[in-house]
């Protein structure tokens, strides 16, 4: 038998547990929750099979109240002795997308990251469109890319034009950039013609994990007038292995930022979900921004309330995220098209000047909360690294 021990200080305590799907050398993926710098296999600790398949999505189709009994299991199980063939160092285990993407939604969520956007693209406007403060705005993603962390990305190819250009031409992107996002994993689904008013948030979501979304910000300016994000978009998606529990999350919870005007009937929250989170972006091991979760403008909650208030349903397995974190000041700011106001101020990067991410570049991005035993709680990292475009087609 094996006790997992597990310090003071760390980001996986028993008041985290996130779970993920691993495998080892001789084993199919299944489910597990780490704790500490181990990885506990929950089939063999709960004797339950739902646990013995390649994904979380059909315990979390179970339900909240299954959520919270399990947790609440584990809670006790984890303080005890283990079979030793249920515990794994995170080192020896390969990780896994934790989850089936049935469908995915984007947002654009932070007001930071939207107005520097408005002054970089509308200089001589109103950073936010007229619709911004009344509506989370999304768009709706290509689920079959997104990739679990460590999975590298091929950099995109597509139609570009730049403003000293007389048309467009294709190629590589020029202008690849990273999203530092945070994204909600649904577990119990909606019916048809159901709305998810913004009280049944926590009924629905079972936790949260963290999102690269990678943008090709050429082509996205070439194309996405007027229909939206397409290309530019669709070829990655990365997130992290681990999906962090909303019930992990409750010391997190904060205040949304002032909302004015005031939403709609539907949007409004009597507790908002805002949330403390911090996340740090790395590009090739140096730190560049650490954006704050906590300046977001619209609430995960009233992102899903408004993406069923037609009656669009939600499945186990959706999974949305908030769009660009960022906050007020420079060094918060979670994409690199603002980071370096549209490539017109470099960063050091290795002791070099650098806008947009090259061919062998590696970004890494993590994230911590409070937790509720007084100290931190992880998300781990996602965490990816760019390789050249494919050869152009004859």
């Amino acid at each position: 038998m094996t006790r997992v021990d597990v310090s003071d200080d760390s980001l996986f305590g028993r008041d985290n547990l996130p779970y993920g799907v691993f495998s080892t050398p001789g084993s199919e993926p299944r489910v597990g929750v780490r704790l500490g710098d181990s990885v506990v296999d929950l089939a063999l600790v709960l004797n339950d099979d739902v646990f013995a398949r390649p994904s979380l999505n059909p315990f979390m189709a179970q339900g909240r109240a299954r959520w919270a009994q399990v947790r609440e299991e584990l809670g006790v199980r984890l303080e005890g002795d283990l079979p030793d063939d249920a515990v794994h160092a995170i080192s020896e285990v390969r990780l896994h997308l934790p989850f089936d993407v049935a469908d995915y939604v984007d947002f654009y969520a932070s007001e930071h990251h939207a107005s520097n956007l408005g002054r970089l693209f509308r200089p001589d406007a109103e950073p936010l469109m007229p619709n911004w403060k009344h509506l989370p705005v999304g768009y709706h993603g290509r689920a079959g890319t997104v990739v679990v962390s460590g999975t590298d990305v091929v950099r995109p190819c597509g139609q570009r034009k730049a403003p000293d250009e007389t048309a467009p031409t294709f190629g590589p992107s020029r202008r690849l950039d990273i999203e530092a996002e945070l994204g909600f994993v649904v577990g119990a689904g909606s019916g048809f013609g159901q709305r998810v008013p913004t009280a049944d948030f926590d009924e629905h979501v079972f936790g949260a994990v963290l999102v690269n979304d990678w943008s090709a910000r050429d082509i996205q300016a070439w194309e996405y007038v007027p229909l939206g994000p397409f290309l530019g978009k669709s070829f990655a998606t990365s997130i992290s292995p681990w999906v962090v529990p909303l019930d992990a999350l409750q010391q997190a919870r904060v205040q949304t930022p002032r909302q004015d005007p005031q939403p709609l009937p539907y949007l409004q929250e009597a507790k908002p979900w805002g949330l403390d989170i911090d996340l740090t972006v790395e590009w090739n091991g140096d730190v560049v921004s650490q954006p704050p979760y906590r300046e977001m403008y619209w609430s995960p909650a009233q992102m899903l309330a408004h993406q069923t208030v037609n009656g669009a349903s939600v499945r186990t397995g959706d999974f949305y995220a908030s769009g660009t974190i960022s906050g007020p000041e420079k060094e918060q700011r979670g994409a690199f098209i603002e980071l370096t106001w549209g490539g017109r101020e470099p960063v050091m990067v290795a002791g070099e000047e650098r806008t947009f991410v090259a061919d062998g570049d590696e970004i890494s991005i993590s994230a911590t909360a409070p937790g509720s035993s007084g100290g931190r709680i992880g998300f781990g990292e996602v965490r990816t690294r760019i390789l050249p475009a494919q050869q152009e087609p004859l």
